[in-house]
């Protein structure tokens, strides 16, 4: 069955907009991969947000359909991640009430707390409903609209048919959001912790590293983030990429810093 999944302008769940949903086992009967989604934000109460949003009032703005489901392995209550795929935008706010009436049909049983509840069951009528009210965009956009802390990485054979100079590799950021999701911040080679060694500052921030290097991929490619992703500190990032004609594997990496491995013809 369809489902609104709400995210709101501030919130405790670290959510990441078309790729991320993170909530509460309460709702892992209803998020389930295949799920269909719409996504939903409720009334506006701080302004600073208004620039973010297409509406002030509540409204639905996008469709999704929920992807693998993931332990938040930080979580103590069995927090979820769910990964966004598909995930479509609406040209503009499709209002969640409409005169005296919602889209949402509201059980009387659920009169008073209906809208607290921020994953909510909805009918295929429901569904089709709000999608008519809407107008999709395409939704795409690659790293050099806004990464900060992406570094350029890649192992290169000189004198290839792919030109360092020619080629230019595009790259998802929410396949990052959904690699950090799966895998943490802490570095998978050392185990390093940027917010641990300097703080609230340093929140998030960790490279991701794509066990085979975007240039060779020879076109485009689907990426998975759990298998074809990994995250590393900036060291252990650079340190794989060092060789010009060779990436380390994770394994190399860890067996280098057991001390237990020579680079081979060293």
């Amino acid at each position: 069955m369809p489902a609104v999944i709400a995210e709101n302008d501030v919130s405790i769940w670290n959510d990441e907009c078309g790729a991320v949903y993170h909530y509460p086992k309460r709702y892992s009967a209803i998020l389930t991969p295949g799920t269909r989604v719409i996504y939903y934000k409720g009334k506006l109460t701080d302004k600073a947000f208004s620039d973010q949003r297409l509406s002030p009032v509540p409204h639905y703005f996008g469709v999704a359909k929920i992807g693998k489901v993931y332990a938040d392995v930080k979580s103590s209550k069995g927090d979820l991640f769910a990964l966004i795929e598909d995930f479509q935008p609406f040209e503009w706010a499709v209002i969640a009430k409409e005169g005296d009436s919602y889209l949402e049909p509201i059980p009387p049983s659920r009169a008073s707390n209906y809208w607290r509840s921020g994953v909510r069951e909805i009918g295929e009528t429901t569904f089709e409903e709000i999608l008519s009210r809407a107008k999709l965009k395409t939704f795409q956009v690659s790293e050099s609209q806004g990464i900060a802390d992406s570094q350029d990485f890649h192992s290169r054979v000189e004198g290839s048919a792919t030109s360092y100079y020619g080629v230019r590799y595009e790259r998802d950021p929410k396949l990052r959001l959904q690699a950090i999701a799966i895998h943490g911040v802490a570095c998978m080679g050392c185990g390093f912790d940027f917010e641990s060694a300097y703080g609230e500052y340093a929140r998030g921030y960790v490279h991701v590293h794509h066990v085979l290097p975007i240039s060779e991929f020879g076109g485009s490619k689907s990426v998975n983030p759990e298998s074809d992703l990994m995250v590393l500190c900036a060291n252990c990032h650079a340190v794989i990429h060092r060789k010009r004609d060779r990436t380390l594997s994770i394994e190399e990496l860890k067996r280098m810093i057991r001390g237990r491995w020579v680079f081979e013809g060293e």
